[in-house]
């Protein structure tokens, strides 16, 4: 144990780099991640994907997950990305108990290994299967993954029966498998991957509750680190929780050379100098003050190891009451109260391992005591946490939602927007590459990616467009930027919701050339109300419920009128302009009086 520990009260390290399960901290990345894992469990089968930057806590999520799986559920998990085709399957059927034939056995039957694995597997799941049970593959590290590995494994997702699929895999990497992923060969793969999540670095607003969480866990019971740590800790590791562990680890070692009872943010920044830069020269005099302290840590943990209880207590008075405060810790943090939705995660950040086993059955919920004195809480752990927020603000996707009148929880990927948007008569659409003029002309609210000065995306509601100014809602509520300011942290990509008329079905055109239907007779009557309630000169077409070159036409003009792109179709930005102009109740980006514009064309 190290000798740091007693000197802070400690009871194991609470800043250690080991994917730790019950070090988890459940952060809303995280318990999103775990809810679009489990979505992606849900689904009959395919590809999960899961990836973020190093060090921000995949692997440790993954086996929180796996350790609460359900027990309906196989799991087969792969450490070692670096096999081949063979050594890949051979480890499947390994983890699965899956009984291979033996070298005498291939030979006799004259198939290649890789086949007989597959069939043994096949039979495997179908056995499984006819069981009630789902099998699960885990591939840790996927960026280093071979294209040939990933195409069997895209070939292993087609066994399947009549009715359902047989195989869920979770592929777990870095941010470049996304691009291995869009790789044209990979494409038949791409289009297989079911739910998908990036796992972002901690928030600012987080990292105070991070390190609470961590110190409680390891047994602190006291202010150890200043508040100023937090904002220190944030700009040297941008949120990064392995950077975060090591930066804080060393300032709790340096604290304990110097025997301070606390971490100042020099002593942070001291400790950070020495984790994060490159090592320099040092003088015969650093090293001489460096090899006392090392000689003083190890005999004073060598004094621990030997000598009596009565010498320690005299030697370490922190140590005496370790007990006690145990005890003490026991009384303030109930671990038999009762968990309620929709409570600030900063009043109560133990035992992660049951929230996930909620998540994992029931869908996300933050698990935290029915009552608990904070402020005892805090009193009682280190740094100060920041003001809560509500679930709903901090969930773009939920936030969206919200803006059309449609309440949801644990909407955690794009698939599963599109999934509950529909049961709402809504459809989203997502542009990878729009501009101010594209949200303009979109005018709905939607969801916008910008670059932070951690260096990485983080997604916002883009709730109002203003002629200076962006409203976006962000965790805290809603929060005004330049739109200078917006446009160079913008990605471009844009994802919004709109309500098309209950007969759309797809984009009508007059010329059959493919690119949409000639005939939906309840669309075309719309269409035709429509448009005459805004001209009063417009003519009611009969056309037998067909979309005739003659309606066509009126389309045309209307888009030439509005400045959309005039092809005479009746696509979605025509009818989001006509649900608009109509006076339907839906939520704009901008209020923009286009009957002023239409009197200004006709004048």
């Amino acid at each position: 144990m190290s000798i740091y520990l007693q000197h802070f009260a400690l009871a194991r390290e609470p800043f250690s780099i080991v994917p730790d399960p019950g070090f988890l901290y459940p952060s809303i990345y995280h318990r999103q991640a775990v809810a679009h894992l489990k979505y992606g469990l849900d689904r009959e089968g395919g590809f999960i994907l899961l990836t973020g930057e190093v060090g921000t806590g995949k692997t440790t999520l993954t086996r929180t997950m796996i350790k609460r799986i359900p027990p309906h559920v196989r799991v087969a998990y792969i450490l070692n990305s670096k096999l081949n085709v063979a050594d890949v399957l051979a480890s499947i059927c390994d983890e699965l108990d899956v009984d291979l034939p033996n070298a005498s056995e291939l030979s006799l039957t004259k198939q290649s290994f890789t086949k007989q694995c597959i069939d043994a597997l096949n039979r495997n799941l179908l056995a499984a299967h006819a069981e009630g049970k789902k099998t699960l593959i885990v591939l840790e590290e996927a960026q280093n993954l071979t294209p040939e590995v990933l195409e069997t494994l895209r070939l292993l997702s087609n066994l399947e029966t009549s009715t359902h699929k047989l195989l869920h895999i979770l592929l777990v990497g870095q941010p470049e498998l996304l691009d291995i992923l869009a790789q044209q060969e990979l494409r038949q793969l791409n289009q297989r991957v079911v739910s998908r999540f990036h796992l972002s670095p901690l928030d600012k607003d987080d990292l105070s509750n991070y390190i609470n969480h961590r110190l409680h866990r390891a047994g602190a019971k006291r202010a150890i680190f200043d508040s100023g740590c937090a904002a220190v800790l944030f700009r040297l590791t941008g949120g990064v929780p392995r950077l975060i562990n090591l930066v804080c680890h060393q300032s709790l070692v340096a604290a304990y050379s110097t025997g301070a009872q606390t971490v100042s943010p020099k002593l942070v920044k001291q400790a950070a100098s020495e984790i994060l830069s490159e090592p320099t020269s040092y003088s015969g005099k650093k090293f001489w003050l460096l090899g006392m302290v090392v000689a003083l840590v190890l005999g004073a943990g060598l004094i621990y190891k030997l000598a009596p209880p009565e010498l320690l207590k005299r030697v370490f008075p922190a140590t005496v009451q370790l007990d006690a405060q145990e005890e003490l810790l026991a009384t303030v943090i109930d671990p038999s109260l009762q968990a309620v939705r929709d409570q600030p995660l900063s009043a109560f950040n133990d035992r992660p391992a049951v929230l996930f086993d909620e998540v994992l059955e029931n869908g996300l919920a933050p698990l935290l005591p029915e009552s608990i004195d904070e402020t005892s809480v805090e009193q009682q752990v280190s740094i100060q946490t920041e003001q809560p927020v509500s679930q709903a603000s901090a969930n773009p996707f939920v936030g969206l939602l919200a803006l059309w009148g449609a309440n949801a929880e644990d909407v955690y990927s794009e698939e599963e927007l599109a999934a509950v948007a529909s049961l709402t008569m809504l459809r989203s659409e997502k542009i990878s590459s729009a501009d101010m003029a594209t949200l303009e002309q979109i005018n709905r609210p939607g969801i916008v990616w910008l670059l932070e000065e951690s260096g990485y995306l983080k997604s916002y509601v883009l709730e109002q467009l203003g002629v200076s100014d962006i409203r976006l809602q962000n965790r805290q509520g809603t929060v005004d930027i330049p739109v200078e300011d917006f446009q160079q942290r913008w990605n471009g990509s844009y994802l919004y919701l709109w309500r098309p008329p209950q007969s759309y079905v797809s984009p009508l055109n007059s010329t059959n050339n493919g690119t949409g239907n000639m005939s939906n007779p309840e669309l075309v009557d719309w269409l035709q109300v429509q448009l005459a309630s805004l001209d009063n000169s417009s003519d009611i077409i009969i056309s037998g419920g067909r979309y005739t070159a003659a309606i066509a036409q009126q389309v045309l003009g209307f888009q030439r009128q509005q400045g959309l792109v005039a092809d005479g179709i009746l696509g979605r930005e025509t009818l989001m302009r006509l649900a608009q102009l109509s006076g339907e109740d839906v939520p704009l980006l901008r209020e923009v009086e286009f009957r002023e514009a239409e009197s200004r064309e006709a004048n």
